[in-house]
């Protein structure tokens, strides 16, 4: 049959025929080309308008697939499993690589860092922050009157914020051309199968490289049932209806400490429970000492060296037996928050039929290059284990993407800062002192307590320091620790000397800005060379 009378009979044909150039069009039934080549660049052209239109439909979230449909598979170069800053970080840094990139998520893009975690609790916690200042306006010479909060507007601007930085995520999927398949991902030999929120099969997805980032979700501790009531995860302590009266915080972590702030500026009667000596106990003890002192004087109780046996929860609120230095205690409280770490999504994936393994604790086994047990397959973020960033979830992705690509990419985990959002905020990076010491280095300390800064007293905010540790010879920054007002931002100077080397002198050589809290890091340079100005 010749082709101008296949493609008047072919659906197909003539869909494909409507996007070829309007000259292929007019040279086509003006000159009775019938070559088999022809027919078959009209069936190419609708196989990709068909597979932008599918491309469309998932990302814009309309239409329908065709009825009778069944799942088809596409070709990928890289296939993403979570969303999250791992996820969407390295589909995207994977397309500006020349490749063509998908990302699977069963939820919302942004992870639970941007929706249920990092971004939504530092929302809540700068409310936490303005209200804690108005309530000392008399210090700034201010006077309120009828100071009051409404938290459920608290809780709307926290969501609010999360889902306006959820569609930037959406957008970007849609500016790097990356391909957002809504569902569940498990691994099938070279493929990604994509299950629905039903079960039923939607997508199968083939793939050169696959990307494991589904994250990891709160844990409990033994014996512990978690209803999501009176015994709750993060999750529900960001969306409240109103502040508890009582509060029992199991966990003395950054998710910890900074739900103790929140919650206590509200007027929440907290107690946190750690196992450990101290709170944030991978900072340094100095640095904790000194968030220990002001969430006390805040009203914050605070239980160290102390294990959380058992929790019971009733309709009228939550009792804790712990074992604490000075025997069994019991706890009562409205609520209770468990937040002793997580545990990785590693179910339901294929793992063991793909050959994938976990290590010791159940996440996911990874090389220096994030790449598993298996060649094309890699895991970054938490499901991979420690350090459970995610900045370095974001970072991991970036070099993966990079490995794929066929770059010798890696991850410095030593210039990785961890951070605690609460006041004072408390952010570390590198060694502490005792780890310094305990791994043979000859050590020299600098430290510059923010009561002598000019500009933390002009701000009113003066509790903390800046500690460096370094080693005494050669001046290397081993590790550096800050616990003050805005912490969090000034850890970074310090991550860029040790990213690139830089030792303590070439942080007293850098002129700082004055009055600034930066200036603080220099001071504490110069403490350590010993010729400190101002203490």
């Amino acid at each position: 049959m010749p082709y101008h009378r296949a493609i008047v009979g072919a659906p197909h044909l003539q869909l494909g025929f409507r996007h070829l150039p309007l000259a292929a069009q007019v040279n086509f039934l003006f000159h009775d080309l019938l070559s088999r080549r022809l027919g078959e660049t009209c069936l190419r052209g609708y196989h990709n308008s068909r597979r932008r239109w599918r491309s469309g439909r998932r990302l814009l979230g309309g239409g329908a697939e065709p009825k009778g449909g069944s799942p088809v598979s596409k070709q990928y170069d890289v296939v993403v499993i979570g969303g999250g800053p791992g996820g969407y970080v390295a589909a995207i840094r994977a397309t500006q690589l020349g490749k063509r990139a998908a990302v699977v998520e069963r939820d919302a893009l942004g992870g639970v860092c941007l929706n249920w975690g990092c971004i939504p609790s530092k929302a809540l916690l700068k409310s936490a922050e303005v209200y804690s200042l108005f309530r000392r306006s008399s210090e700034f010479g201010l006077s309120t009157q009828g100071l009051a909060f409404d938290f459920p507007a608290i809780i709307r601007r926290s969501r609010n914020v999360a889902s306006r930085l959820n569609k930037g995520v959406e957008y970007l999927m849609k500016k790097n051309r990356i391909d957002v398949v809504q569902g569940t991902g498990r691994l099938n030999g070279r493929t990604v199968q994509v299950v629905d929120a039903e079960g039923k099969a939607a997508d199968e997805l083939l793939a050169s490289d696959v990307i494991l980032a589904t994250g990891a979700r709160p844990r409990s501790l033994p014996g512990l049932t978690i209803d999501r009531q009176r015994l709750m995860t993060s999750y529900e302590a960001l969306a409240l209806d109103t502040p508890p009266g009582s509060l029992i915080i199991m966990g003395g972590g950054p998710i910890g400490v900074e739900f103790a702030y929140f919650y206590s500026s509200f007027g929440t009667q907290v107690t946190v429970v750690e196992m450990l000596d101290y709170l944030l106990p991978q900072s340094d003890v100095e640095v904790a000492v000194v968030l220990e002192k002001s969430l006390a004087r805040a009203g914050v109780t605070i239980l160290t060296s102390t294990r959380v046996e058992s929790a019971q929860a009733s309709s009228s609120g939550v009792e804790v037996q712990l074992s604490t230095p000075g025997g069994p205690q019991t706890l009562q409280a409205e609520l209770a928050l468990v937040a002793v770490g997580v545990m990785p999504n590693v179910e339901n994936l294929g793992l063991a039929e793909a050959g994938v393994r976990l290590d010791a604790k159940g996440f996911i086994a990874t090389d220096e290059h994030c790449r598993t047990s298996v060649p094309h397959i890699y895991a970054i973020g938490d499901v991979s284990g420690p350090p459970l960033l995610a900045h370095a979830a974001s970072a991991e992705g970036m070099a993966v993407a990079e490995v794929i690509a066929g770059q010798d990419s890696r991850v410095n985990y030593d210039t990785i800062a961890s951070c605690a959002y609460c006041q004072p905020q408390v952010a570390s990076i590198g060694l502490t002192e005792r780890q310094a010491r305990e791994q043979g280095h000859e050590v020299k300390v600098g430290r510059f307590p923010l009561r002598a800064s000019g500009k933390a007293l002009a701000s009113g905010d003066s509790e903390g320091l800046v500690k460096i540790v370094a080693d005494a010879k050669y001046g290397e920054i081993l590790g550096a620790h800050i616990v003050g007002p805005d912490a969090t931002e000034l850890i970074a100077e310090l991550g860029l000397a040790m990213t690139n080397e830089l030792a303590v002198p070439d942080l007293a050589r850098t002129v700082h800005s004055h009055p600034t809290l930066a200036e603080a890091i220099k001071e504490a340079a110069e403490d350590a060379l010993g010729r400190a100005i101002h203490i």
